[in-house]
């Protein structure tokens, strides 16, 4: 019998349970819960950040007109609330639609990029998950792909980590996380992962993910991935 993952709401940290219990890694999280409520500090901290913000719109929708930078926001913001009800400290890199950059910046990019690499040297953070939108000129191409820095085992553990989870449930991703060369992977040392969660410029693709429903669907997905990366 199908279980419908997405229907399932989260009210508490039980149904969260249960829902990931659906995913196949119910067995781990009971003795996880027992450490949650015997511990007054957060298991591990985790850096998410939304990718883009300001100015910087990044990809855009061609059927809804949605911006990237709002999408990864939002996907910040559920996967900020999924984590934090199973018990990890979350640090958002940015909590709305403004840019990170100095406003008088002559290289706003840049400045952007050095608050954010700010950001997770001060968290002292165990993981850093960035959320981004595809974009491909090939309009059939689509598919959720999990990258990470190269030379850094610990985040290629953690991407193999999530794309597995991913695949479980998006079975239209792609079938291996790959390395990025990407600011946010190269500049620091923890581990890190830069998640492309889908096409913007794949109809079809676009048309989910600005769903709520495959929205919490994907975040509870990468919980899941991170939960068996610190075998939980």
């Amino acid at each position: 019998m199908k279980i419908k993952f997405f229907t399932i709401k989260k009210k508490s940290i039980l149904a969260l349970i249960l829902c990931i219990i659906i995913l196949g890694s119910g067995f781990v999280l009971y003795s996880s819960l027992a450490k949650i409520s015997s511990s007054p500090k957060p298991l591990h901290t985790i850096v998410i950040d939304a990718g883009h913000g300001g100015i910087d719109g990044g990809a855009e929708g061609k059927v809804s007109g949605v911006t990237e930078s709002q999408l990864n926001l939002e996907y910040a913001l559920s996967l900020k609330e999924v984590c934090e009800s199973f018990g990890f400290g979350v640090v958002l890199t940015r909590a709305d639609m403004n840019g990170l950059y100095q406003p008088d910046a002559p290289n706003k990019k840049r400045s952007e990029m050095e608050k954010r690499k700010q950001i997770i040297e001060d968290s002292n953070a165990d993981i850093v998950i960035s959320l981004h939108m595809n974009s491909f000129p090939l309009s059939s191409t689509r598919g959720t792909q999990v990258f990470y820095g190269k030379g850094n085992e610990l985040g290629r553990a953690l991407a193999n980590s999530i794309q597995t989870s991913i695949i479980r449930d998006f079975p239209l991703s792609r079938k291996n996380s790959s390395v990025g060369d990407y600011f946010i992977l190269n500049c620091h040392k923890k581990a890190g992962v830069l998640i492309e969660c889908g096409f913007l410029s794949n109809p079809e693709e676009e048309k989910l993910l600005v769903q709520k429903d495959y929205r919490e669907k994907m975040c509870y997905s990468i919980l899941v991935g991170i939960i068996e990366y610190f075998q939980m």
